[in-house]
């Protein structure tokens, strides 16, 4: 399926469930993700109805569903993996970078 952009009676694709958002030369447009090689992990609770989420950035892609699973299992709770970010139900910050802190460079992002 892709949405198509119409300006002047012609058209152009602007996403494409295969490859995500597309750019005007008609090649997806890679994920906004820290590619200082740095993984920061960080806590909101924005959009979520009062409800804590841990955000663990600037993992590397091929890792990223093997880690969110294994951090979803260390830390007892349910997740998701979303645009390069991975998602885990409540505050657990300080174990997840403890965790990661052994194969990537951690930085505990925010307040």
């Amino acid at each position: 399926m892709a949405r198509i952009r119409r300006s002047d009676g012609n058209a152009e694709t602007v996403f494409s469930t295969d490859g995500g958002r597309i750019g005007p030369d008609q090649t997806p447009v890679a994920s906004a993700g820290s590619s200082d090689g740095i993984v920061r992990v960080s806590r909101t609770s924005a959009g979520r109805k009062g409800k804590t989420v841990t955000l663990v950035t600037g993992i590397p892609p091929g890792e990223l569903a093997a880690t969110g699973k294994e951090l979803k299992r260390l830390c007892g709770s349910g997740g998701a993996v979303k645009d390069g970010v991975v998602e885990v139900q409540g505050d657990h910050r300080d174990k997840v970078a403890a965790h990661l802190g052994a194969r990537y460079r951690v930085k505990i992002a925010g307040g």
